[in-house]
C-alpha cells in the first residue's frame, strides 16, 4: 500500500509545486465554499459505496477500492486547487507569504483529510478480510502515519529553501544565486536527509529495540556472519504488530534500522525469521538502497529537463492562447497546469514501470540472495506461503512493485535447481542499470549544455502578449497594460498593431510623457509610409516635453522638427537636450550635426 501511496503523494506534491496561489480567486468565497461541501458529501459518498460490504469480499478487491479511492482523493484535491482555489486561501494563513511551506502543509493536511475519511470508511472491510481487531479510528491513524515519512522529506526541504532564500547571509545569498548553487545546496541537503531519514522515521513509526532474546541474539549473529553492520534491531508495530513483514532502512551502517513485526516473529519459526533477515540484508549487500536514491534523483533530472521542451512548445502554440481566452484563465496558472499534464505523465510511467522495474528485480536479487545464503529456499517459500494464506489468501494477487508471492515461489524452485539462473538475473539486472545510467548521463549532459535562453524569444514574447491581455480584460481603466502591449508589439515590429495600443492608452490618459514621447518616435521612425505619421508626431512629442523636458523626449522632439522641415528649431531642441543629459552629449552633436547638413 505505501508504495502505492508515494505515487499519490508525489502527484499531489507536482500539483502543489507547479502551481502557485492566484491574486483573487475565480469563484465568490460563498459559492466556492458551497462547492467545496457538495464536493466533499460527493467523496463520502462514492468512497462509501466503492467500500461496500457486497463489492469488497477479498483482498484483491479491497487493494482495487483502495486505489479508486485514492485516485478520487487525488481528483478532489486536484478541484480544490484549479477551480476552488485552495492555495488563495490558505495562503492567507499568518506566516504563509513570507515561508510558503505553510501553504503547502495545509494543502497536503486537506488531501491527507481525504484519505483519513477513505480509510476511515475502509476500516470495517480490511478488519474482515485481513482478520485485524483494529478499530476505524486506530486504523486510519496508523496509516496516516505510515504515510507520514513520503511527505516529511518534502516538507522539510522546502521549509530550509523558505529559510535558505530569505537568508540575509552574504555567502549564502552568493551560493544560492550562482547558476548551479541552489541545484547543489539541495542535492546535498537531499543526501544529508536521505541518511539521516531512518532515525527520525523509526520514532515516527513507534519503533523500539527488539528486547534481548533468542530472536535478536540469533539476528546479531546472523549480521556479523553476512558483515553488515546497523544501528538497532526494531520492533515494527505496523497496524499494531498484525502486519507480517520487515524491513531496512538506512544507506550507511550507523544510521541503518532493520525491521521486524511482532507478528512475524510469533508466526515463523527461527529458521524462516533467518530467510526473512536474509532477504533483508540482500538489499544491503546488493546496494538497492543507494540505487534507489539515484533512481529517484534521476526522475528529478529527467523532469528538469523535460520541461524545457514542454514550454516551448506550449508558449510556442497558437493553441495554448486560445484555450487561455476561452476559458479567461491567467496565463501563469494555465501554463502551470498544462505543463503539469506531461509532468505528471512522466510521473506515472517513471515510477510505474521504470522504478517498478528495479523494485521487483531487485526484491528478486534479495530472495535469490536469501536463497544463496540459506544453501536453499525451502525456508523462504514457506514464509512465502505463511504469510499468502495469514494475509487473506493473496498468493496470485499482482502488483507494480513486487513480483506476486507465487512468482516469487516458482522462481525461487527454479533457481534452485538451476543456479545459473541467479548469475542471469544478476546480469539483467546490472545491464538494466547501466542503460539507465548511460541515459541519466545523456540527460544530464544535455541539461548541462542546453543554454539558459530557452525558451527563446518569440515563446517568450507571446507569453508576456497573453499575460499583458489577462491584465488588460481584469483592469480595462489602466492605460499602463495598453502601454506595455505598445511596447511589446513595438519590439517585435508590430507597428500599427503598436499605434493602436498607444493610441489607447492616450484615450485612457491623455497626459502621459512618456506614451507620448514612444507614440511620436514610432511615428517618427517607421519605415513603412502608410504608419508613418511626422505630423501628428509633432504635436505628440510637444505635449511630451511640457510633461517631461527630459533628454530622450527633446530628442524625439528635435527628430520631429527635422522631418517637419524646421532644423533650427531641431537644432534648439536638441541643445536643451544636451543641458538636460550631459551623459548623452556625443549622441545629441551628433544630431545635431545631422540636422545642421541633411534635408529630410
Amino acid at each position: 500500500m505505501i508504495y502505492n501511496n508515494l505515487i499519490y503523494f508525489l502527484v499531489v506534491i507536482l500539483i502543489l509545486t507547479t502551481n502557485t496561489a492566484a491574486d483573487h480567486p475565480q469563484l465568490p468565497g460563498l459559492i466556492g465554499f458551497a462547492l467545496f461541501v457538495i464536493k466533499a458529501l460527493l467523496y463520502q459518498r462514492l468512497i462509501a459505496r466503492a467500500f461496500d460490504h457486497k463489492r469488497v469480499y477479498k483482498a484483491s478487491v479491497y487493494s482495487a477500492a483502495e486505489r479508486q479511492g485514492s485516485i478520487l482523493a487525488i481528483i478532489s484535491f486536484a478541484v480544490d486547487v484549479y477551480l476552488l482555489d485552495c492555495q488563495y486561501y490558505f495562503n492567507l494563513i499568518p506566516g504563509a507569504r513570507a515561508l510558503p511551506v505553510v501553504e503547502g502543509l495545509a494543502c497536503l493536511v486537506l488531501f491527507s483529510g481525504y484519505l483519513a475519511l477513505m480509510w476511515s470508511k475502509a476500516s470495517g472491510r480490511y478488519r474482515e478480510i485481513f482478520n485485524s481487531r483494529q478499530s476505524a479510528r486506530t486504523f486510519t491513524w496508523n496509516n496516516l502515519k505510515i504515510n507520514l515519512p513520503i511527505i516529511l522529506p518534502w516538507l522539510l526541504l522546502s521549509l530550509v529553501a523558505d529559510l535558505l532564500l530569505r537568508t540575509e547571509i552574504p555567502v549564502v545569498r552568493a551560493v544560492m544565486a550562482s547558476a548551479w548553487g541552489e541545484q547543489t545546496v539541495f542535492l546535498a541537503l537531499f543526501l544529508s536527509l536521505a541518511v539521516i531519514f531512518p532515525v527520525i522515521v523509526t520514532r515516527m513509526w513507534g519503533c523500539t529495540p527488539l528486547p534481548d532474546g533468542p530472536a535478536r541474539r540469533m539476528i546479531e549473529t546472523f549480521c556479523r556472519e553476512q558483515g553488515v553492520a546497523y544501528a538497532e534491531i526494531m520492533l515494527w508495530p505496523l497496524h499494531e504488530g498484525q502486519a507480517l513483514t520487515a524491513g531496512v532502512m538506512g544507506v550507511i551502517g550507523r544510521f541503518r534500522y532493520l525491521l521486524i513485526t511482532p507478528a512475524l516473529l510469533q508466526t515463523m519459526t527461527p529458521e524462516e525469521v533467518l530467510a526473512v533477515m536474509a532477504h533483508e540484508l540482500g538489499h544491503v549487500k546488493k546496494r538497492h538502497l543507494q540505487i534507489f536514491l539515484v533512481l529517484f534523483m534521476g526522475f528529478g533530472l529527467l523532469a528538469h529537463l523535460s520541461s524545457y521542451p514542454i514550454l516551448y512548445l506550449l508558449t510556442n502554440s497558437d493553441l495554448f492562447y486560445r484555450m487561455i481566452h476561452l476559458a479567461n484563465k491567467q496565463p501563469g496558472n494555465a501554463l502551470a497546469f498544462a505543463s503539469t499534464v506531461p509532468i505528471f505523465v512522466l510521473l506515472i510511467v517513471y515510477f510505474r514501470y521504470v522504478l517498478g522495474f528495479f523494485m521487483r528485480n531487485f526484491e528478486r536479487q534479495a530472495d535469490l540472495f536469501a536463497l544463496v545464503t540459506m544453501g536453499g529456499s525451502d525456508a523462504l517459500i514457506r514464509v512465502f506461503e505463511k504469510i499468502a494464506w495469514l494475509s487473506g489468501d493473496i498468493r496470485d494477487l499482482p502488483s507494480w512493485h513486487h513480483f506476486g508471492i507465487g512468482q516469487r515461489i516458482d522462481c525461487l524452485k527454479r533457481c534452485d535447481h538451476d543456479a545459473g539462473q541467479i548469475v542471469a538475473h544478476d546480469r539483467k539486472v546490472y545491464g538494466a542499470l547501466l542503460v539507465y545510467a548511460l541515459i541519466i548521463a545523456l540527460a544530464a549532459t544535455t541539461l548541462w549544455k542546453m543554454p539558459e535562453s530557452l525558451p527563446d524569444q518569440p515563446p517568450r514574447e507571446k507569453f508576456a502578449e497573453a499575460v499583458i491581455r489577462q491584465k488588460i480584460a481584469e483592469d480595462p481603466q489602466n492605460f499602463v497594460w495598453r502601454q506595455l502591449l505598445g511596447d511589446l508589439y513595438y519590439s517585435r515590429q508590430r507597428f500599427s498593431s503598436a499605434v493602436g495600443e498607444y493610441s489607447k492608452a492616450l484615450d485612457l490618459s491623455p497626459d502621459q510623457p512618456e506614451v507620448l514621447n514612444n507614440l511620436a518616435w514610432l511615428l517618427l521612425t517607421v519605415e513603412d509610409a502608410a504608419i508613418a505619421d511626422p505630423a501628428r508626431a509633432l504635436d505628440l512629442a510637444k505635449r511630451a516635453v511640457v510633461l517631461l523636458p527630459a533628454g530622450h523626449v527633446l530628442d524625439t522632439l528635435a527628430l520631429a522638427y527635422w522631418q517637419n522641415g524646421s532644423p533650427e528649431q531641431a537644432v534648439l531642441a536638441e541643445q536643451r537636450a544636451i543641458a538636460q543629459d550631459p551623459g548623452n552629449r556625443d549622441y545629441y552633436t551628433t544630431q545635431i550635426q545631422k540636422f545642421s547638413t541633411v534635408t529630410p
